[in-house]
């Protein structure tokens, strides 16, 4: 991992307290409050330049700005949600680019794992711990919160332990 260690456990104390929650929210109300996807930006922008070499912040943030773009195209082509889109792009600073390979596996891995689970749990007697979440019966649709939160999550625990 390129992350190091202190660096992820810095980014971690904001990051995945907002992750969890943003899980929570998608999962409750099919929705990624702006709140906490600004809070997510905010957090980075704040303590990134205290971290990482300046030239690199730059470069996180302008991670940022491209997945935001991009996330918009895809919104506006009806493939992802706006707080799905938001969300990534928020997230983005906080994942080194050389990483990217390693995070895109470690997404789909948690993709697979947070689908399953959740429609596991929609259709067991778990429901029942949560009756009102809006996720249950959205059809097809599924709260990719879930999985782009605990991704960020995963990534920034597994660099607070095996980073570089």
């Amino acid at each position: 991992m390129e992350i190091d260690s202190l660096t992820a456990l810095v980014l971690a104390i904001p990051a995945i307290p907002l992750s969890l929650y943003t899980c929570w929210s998608d999962l409750r109300g099919m929705r990624i409050p702006n709140g906490t996807v600004l809070l997510l930006a905010g957090a980075f922008v704040v303590l990134g330049p205290f971290l990482i070499p300046f030239e690199t912040y730059l470069w996180r943030l302008a991670q940022l700005g491209v997945m935001l773009v991009l996330g918009i195209l895809a919104n506006a082509g009806g493939l992802v949600g706006a707080g799905d889109a938001k969300f990534v792009a928020a997230a983005a600073p906080y994942i080194a680019a050389g990483d990217l390979r390693f995070v895109l596996a470690l997404f789909t891995a948690n993709l697979l794992a947070a689908f399953a689970t959740h429609r596991l749990a929609k259709h067991s007697d778990l429901r029942r711990l949560a009756p009102d979440w809006e996720s249950w019966s959205r059809g097809r649709d599924f709260p990719m919160g879930l999985a782009l939160g605990g991704t960020l999550s995963l990534y920034l625990l597994l660099g607070i332990f095996l980073g570089g």
